[in-house]
């Protein structure tokens, strides 16, 4: 296996000011998933759904090359699920309700075909799960994790004997201030690396993402979408497109991992056009390719 995801499968529930959409596929290891089958063919997926959770979503999974023998479907068992509520600023947002249901007693078991995979890319579970799933596989050259405001809050402790095991941390400016203790972003990145990470990527939203090397910083832009109809998944569908990346060209420089920062802002752009998975399930090649180069383009200046 190239590429192994582990993390929630949901359905969700999301308003904004412009529109709702209720029980819509989501969670972590879905939007990994999805965003990471245009770039590799070889993805394990490991996760827990209740029995009505929809079938054809498991089918376009199966369709895309994702291997599902690590997704746990409960005979009689309630999906996951999670209600929140936009305002005009879509930075934000407020939850409604969370309803754990099969998710409360999500064990991840790592099947034997996965345990030799080259990447893992962990979602934003309970740290404690995390450094479980870490303790089953067999020397992966690159650990990419994200984690949550709750999980920093509940569990710092477990969180940062995890960060000790991981290469890349995936987290957005709220997040990033949270572990580090630190106000300023660049000094917080920096603070990161030293807790175990070798690369701290900080995602800020519409203004883009921070990507923090030891001596290098490297700033990538936010693609300019002038309808934002649902930011929910975009930070995992990032993580998607980064490591569906580095997984397909099995390079981890510092320029690649560059180009695959603008990979997973790419797939992010997408994501946040419509709700849940609606749009980037139905993504091209040559699509992604096309907006990839317009945001080369936005950053590309001459010097005299």
């Amino acid at each position: 296996m190239n590429l192994l995801v582990v993390g929630s499968v949901a359905l969700d529930t999301i308003e904004t000011p412009f529109a709702k959409a209720s029980e819509t596929p989501g969670g972590s290891a879905l939007y990994i998933s999805i965003s990471a089958s245009y770039f590799t063919r070889s993805i394990g997926l490991v996760g827990v759904v209740g029995d009505d959770f929809p079938k054809d979503v498991i089918e376009d999974l199966r369709s895309r090359g994702i291997d599902l023998k690590g997704l746990q479907i409960v005979d009689g068992g309630k999906t996951f699920r999670w209600g929140g509520r936009y305002h005009y600023d879509m930075n934000t947002r407020e939850t409604l309700f969370t309803h754990l249901n099969v998710f409360s007693n999500f064990n991840p078991t790592i099947p034997s075909e996965f345990k030799s995979s080259k990447y893992v890319c962990l979602g934003n579970i309970d740290p404690v799960l995390q450094m479980e799933v870490l303790k089953q596989v067999e020397s992966p050259k690159l650990v990419i994790a994200d984690t949550m405001n709750f999980w920093i809050e509940r569990k710092y402790g477990e969180l940062l004997e995890t960060l000790k095991h991981v290469n890349v941390l995936i987290v957005n400016d709220a997040e990033a201030r949270q572990i580090a203790m630190e106000p300023n972003l660049i000094k917080a990145g920096k603070k990161i690396l030293k807790l175990g990470p070798d690369v701290v990527i900080i995602k800020k939203g519409e203004h883009g993402a921070v990507l923090i090397i030891d001596g290098t910083i490297f700033t990538a832009p936010a693609y300019p979408i002038e309808s934002i109809q649902d930011p929910t998944g975009a930070g995992d569908s990032f993580a998607g497109g980064f490591a569906g990346w580095i997984a397909k060209t099995d390079d981890i420089s510092e320029e690649n991992l560059r180009r695959a920062v603008i990979y997973g802002s790419t797939i992010a752009s997408f994501c946040v056009e419509d709700f849940g998975i609606n749009k980037i399930k139905n993504l091209s090649w040559d699509k992604i390719q096309e907006r990839f180069m317009a945001f080369r383009e936005l950053m590309r200046f001459e010097v005299e």
